[in-house]
């Protein structure tokens, strides 16, 4: 059983657990995947969840069979141009966008001493964070491009940990995509699965919504009496 006293730092995933960016990747992603002629779906958009932007444009071509027709410089200005348009869709987040209990949340943990890192795949995670009025929380983030693995590897996740000077059994992960509990896994953090208990049956503790996210709840979860 996990020593719920023992956690230090607690690691966060942005899309769907701070705020609802999916939907604007979903929409500059549903774009691209008709300029490269792949038909657009809410299977390939769940595949693409916590998946790094070269690969989900790898998952996007194959899904139309054409894996083979774009060169590298090709496929490499496609994930600009995705990139170019997601930037423009997140200048108008504001703070109202924040998910539900999140602010609350950071409030108390900041309240309790934790530390507390951004452990998202995304290269503009800092920009969205400035734009929500959130970047005051978080004294680390993770930068994409030091990583040589993408989730599910728990490459992030371990190196969130150090850059708080703690282990990776000291932290909380939390995720909303399974290919991120098994990332928070794989380091050998203590996961938090936000959605279907069945999706994320690999979290340590799973909680339907970012509302029910509480010192006490994640306690009492850990303990054997989470809320799916």
């Amino acid at each position: 059983m996990t020593n719920f006293k023992a956690l230090k730092g607690v690691l966060f995933d942005l899309d769907g657990v701070i705020c609802d960016t999916a939907r604007l990747h979903a929409q500059a992603w549903s774009a691209i995947a008709k300029k490269v002629g792949t038909t657009w779906t809410p299977q390939l958009q769940a595949s693409l969840a916590g998946i790094d932007r070269m690969h989900s444009l790898d998952l996007i071509i194959q899904a139309g069979n054409g894996q083979h027709q774009f060169s590298e410089a090709e496929k490499q200005a496609l994930a600009t141009e995705k990139n170019t348009q997601y930037l423009a869709l997140v200048a108008d987040l504001k703070p109202t966008d924040i998910l539900p209990g999140v602010r609350i949340f950071l409030d108390q943990l900041q309240q309790h001493g934790y530390q507390i890192a951004l452990a998202s795949s995304s290269k503009n995670a800092p920009l969205v964070l400035k734009h929500l009025g959130l970047s005051d929380f978080f004294s680390e983030v993770v930068d994409p491009a030091t990583l040589t693995h993408g989730k599910p590897n728990g490459e992030i996740y371990a190196k969130a940990a150090a850059l708080l000077n703690l282990e990776p059994a000291q932290c909380l992960g939390i995720e909303d995509a399974a290919a991120g509990v098994d990332a928070i896994n794989n380091a050998g953090a203590v996961s938090v699965g936000i959605g279907d208990a069945q999706t994320l049956a690999k979290a340590d503790v799973v909680f339907p919504s970012t509302a029910e996210l509480t010192l006490a709840n994640i306690e009492r979860g850990l303990a054997g009496e989470a809320r799916g």
